[in-house]
């Protein structure tokens, strides 16, 4: 069976098709069996480094609970003031208006080609010369506020490519009913668009949770991977066990927050196909038969 995208295999492409499976299979085995097996040698396996994360409810509580909070916190902040801030400079940089355009634009660039790290970095120097805010604090805000300016630039070119993939008839039709630019971008592009752009926003959030951890490695900021040292010296150096419950955590949330979007866009999806409203027989006959007399 043939489609416009896919040709059914032959024979031959059956079989090349299944001796690629099973080398595949052969290899991911044998590195699996050799990081086993390396573990294992170093006693990175015993039960004794993984027995805290199951028996001891100090390990969460003192250690991954608190790194948790904080990266979740961080994060939450980040996605509340990103969010809103890139939706307003996507839209600003389809302005007509070029003093609106450009500054956006200028914004967009610069702060977009900045490593995250590095923002974090000027923002925690900025708060302890410029502000009030205290060495406990600051760690936090610096962390909130390179990853704002970092992912809203981001954002916001993913919010103006959505609204540019649209066809053009959309605002052409807008325009020819009567509506204002502001209210075609309000009424009919963004809710159009915001199916479109589901999935690189949900990445995009998967990358603001991800680079908390940056935080923790330049700005002692407490978050969930920088509970592992103090997590593994407490419970005898076992470090490998520490690094694997984090990133099992890390997952966790991770797939939960897309499992959520797909969620989302399914439901956004259906709510659009249901738009249209279903006339009874009785009124679509009287129409065509008003339509005939007429």
């Amino acid at each position: 069976m043939t489609s416009v995208l896919f040709d059914t295999p032959g024979p031959r492409a059956k079989r090349r098709n299944l001796l690629y499976t099973l080398l595949f299979v052969v290899v991911f085995a044998a590195v699996a069996w050799w990081v086993f097996k390396a573990l294992d040698d170093k006693n990175q396996l015993d039960w004794v480094k993984w027995k805290p994360f199951f028996t001891d409810s100090r390990a969460w509580s003192t250690y991954i609970w608190p790194g948790l909070e904080n990266t979740l916190k961080a994060a939450a902040f980040a996605m509340v003031i990103a969010l809103p801030l890139g939706a307003f400079f996507g839209i600003a940089r389809l302005s007509d208006h070029l003093s609106v355009r450009l500054p956006s634009s200028v914004v967009i660039e610069f702060f977009r080609a900045i490593p995250v790290l590095l923002l974090m970095l000027f923002a925690n120097e900025a708060y302890a010369k410029f502000t009030n805010v205290s060495t406990e604090d600051r760690p936090l805000y610096a962390v909130v506020t390179g990853l704002v300016l970092y992912n809203a630039s981001v954002l916001a070119e993913v919010v103006r490519a959505g609204i540019l993939a649209l066809p053009r008839g959309q605002s052409e039709a807008a325009y020819a009913i009567g509506l204002r630019k502001g209210q075609t971008m309000r009424s009919i592009l963004l809710p159009q668009s915001v199916t479109a752009m589901l999935p690189a926003i949900v990445s995009q959030l998967v990358v603001i949770v991800k680079d908390t951890a940056l935080g923790g490695a330049m700005l002692t900021f407490s978050e969930l991977l920088a509970s592992v040292r103090p997590l593994s010296a407490a419970y005898g150096a076992n470090t490998i066990a520490c690094f694997t419950i984090v990133a099992c955590i890390f997952v966790a949330i991770n797939f939960a927050l897309t499992t959520f979007a797909s969620w989302l866009e399914k439901r956004l999806r259906r709510a659009k196909k249901s738009t249209g409203a279903v006339l009874p027989a009785a009124a679509v006959a009287g129409s065509q038969s008003a339509g005939a007399e007429f």
